[in-house]
């Protein structure tokens, strides 16, 4: 699965990314994460979803616009995105994903 995160510059989801990557190693989740800010997606991105941390909610309708509606694009939950709740993160990506 690849996940891009994104927010305003990416200090916390960057903090978040790494925690992602180990609680997958964890459960033997196939995973390619990355961090970026908005500005930075790009329309031909080449991932499975998109997550966007809730300081940028704002933002999801022009990020799904950029992508063409290809990708699906989820808004972490405030609480999950602060606690770095992996596994409802996960939960959130895989309804997104219709799993």
């Amino acid at each position: 699965m690849k996940v891009l995160l994104v927010c305003n510059a990416g200090m916390s989801t960057s903090m978040l990314m790494k925690k992602m990557q180990k609680y997958a190693e964890e459960q033997n989740i196939p995973l390619e994460i990355a961090a970026r800010s908005v500005p930075e997606v790009k329309a031909d991105v080449d991932v499975d979803v998109i997550m966007l941390g809730p300081q940028v909610s704002f933002q999801k309708d022009a990020v799904v616009k950029k992508v063409g509606g290809r990708v699906p694009v989820g808004v972490m939950q405030m609480k999950d995105y602060g606690r770095q709740n992996c596994p409802a993160i996960f939960a959130q990506i895989d309804e997104l994903l219709g799993n």
